[in-house]
């Protein structure tokens, strides 16, 4: 489990097919120091296990699930990404329960500049997660922990303050851009309640 609150931002500095998917190399000097092999890591939003480590990053492994869910089979080396460790039960959970099971991607549709570092970003609003998307809720974009600003038929909208923007990928964001996406997971679990009474 994760909080959403990006540690670093982390550099693919290897992407090769391997015989399950693909395997990445990423550079970190932050997260790295809590990662040993078979540890939990949130890379760009998804839950990732570590398969190997040095003192400059860690690798892990993506299967055909990983790959058709996430954005992360179009990384190549150079490519930025969100880092989280996995939380501890001494973590203070400054965002909201993310469990680092990306549901889909959706694309960036617009940036509005706001002043400062500041920006409204909004995005399409991919229908089968319409439901678990309300505003001033929780919503998970590339790992990072962001609470819903706007809500449309088509779209949603985030807030996007200047230390989020300077502290995780969000802020070199352009229209076009793909995006990994985890609603939150305690609609899904009060969806399921009500549908079995």
């Amino acid at each position: 489990m994760f909080t959403g609150i990006v540690q670093e931002i982390g550099t693919v500095r290897h992407a090769a097919p391997n015989a399950s998917g693909l395997r990445l190399e990423v550079a970190s000097s932050l997260v790295t120091q809590d990662l040993g092999i078979d540890a939990s890591v949130n890379v760009a939003g998804a839950c990732l296990t570590v398969v190997e480590r040095d003192t400059h990053g860690f690798a892990v492994d993506l299967v055909t699930e990983t790959l058709s869910r996430t954005t992360l089979g179009r990384a190549m080396r150079g490519t930025r990404v969100n880092l989280e460790s996995a939380a501890t039960p001494t973590t203070a959970l400054g965002g909201h329960f993310v469990q680092g099971h990306v549901d889909t991607t959706t694309k960036l549709l617009a940036r509005r500049d706001e002043g400062g570092g500041a920006a409204r970003l909004r995005f399409a609003l991919p229908k089968a997660l319409a439901r678990y998307i309300v505003m001033k809720g929780f919503i998970t974009i590339d790992g990072v922990s962001l609470t819903v600003a706007g809500l449309g038929k088509t779209f949603f909208e985030i807030a996007l303050i200047p230390h989020t923007a300077e502290r995780t990928t969000l802020g070199a964001l352009a229209p076009g851009d793909l995006v990994n996406v985890e609603t939150d997971v305690l609609a899904k679990y009060v969806e399921r309640l009500v549908k079995r009474t």
